[in-house]
């Protein structure tokens, strides 16, 4: 396997429509960058925000997640309690050829804040909005922005396409739109 460079991911991105909308290039333009880089692509958090609650007394439970675990906010800035989470999505659309494996981070500048990223893979043949989950492993409240850079995908390239894709499988979270509960 070989990390994919801007080049790589431009010409993909604009040919096969593997990135909608795309950002050629990085924008910074106070903001929280997004957009092409090097060896990757940073992705922005859309404005649907799903905030973990205790207010029920609800038990997170993957095989049976409960709605009254979260509140649903539509919001240009997301406040995540102390030692809680929140869910989100990529503005971006990705379809992932049969022959890459994407992989996202977290983001430096809320590494440092102490907000963290979930690393989860994007396999090859998925495609859908990216359901992005933000904790804040402060104890204190701590902001996310919508519409701004939230983490990087980085493109591995096989050597050959994958025998079987996360489509050929039928994999149950294949075209996902907005932010995606767990699903068994």
């Amino acid at each position: 396997m070989s990390i994919m460079a801007d080049r790589w991911i431009r010409e993909r991105a604009l040919e096969d429509a593997m990135i909608e909308p795309f950002v050629d290039g990085q924008r910074r333009e106070g903001t929280i960058s997004y957009g092409l880089s090097s060896y990757g692509y940073d992705a922005r958090a859309a404005d649907e925000f799903k905030i973990f609650t205790n207010v029920d007394n609800a038990l997170v439970d993957p095989k049976n997640f409960s709605s009254n675990s979260f509140v649903d906010r539509k919001t240009d800035v997301c406040i995540i309690p102390p030692n809680s989470f929140a869910l989100a999505r990529t503005i971006e659309y990705f379809r992932v050829p049969r022959d890459i494996l994407v992989i996202c981070l977290g983001k430096s500048t809320y590494a440092r804040c102490g907000i963290i990223v979930n690393v989860t893979p994007l396999e090859p043949g998925w495609e859908g909005h990216v359901t992005l989950e933000f904790s804040n492993t402060t104890p204190l409240p701590a902001k996310v922005y919508a519409n701004e850079g939230a983490c990087q995908f980085l493109f591995l390239k096989g050597e050959e396409p994958c025998e079987t894709s996360y489509a050929d499988r039928a994999g149950k979270y294949m075209g996902q739109k907005g932010v995606t509960l767990p699903k068994l």
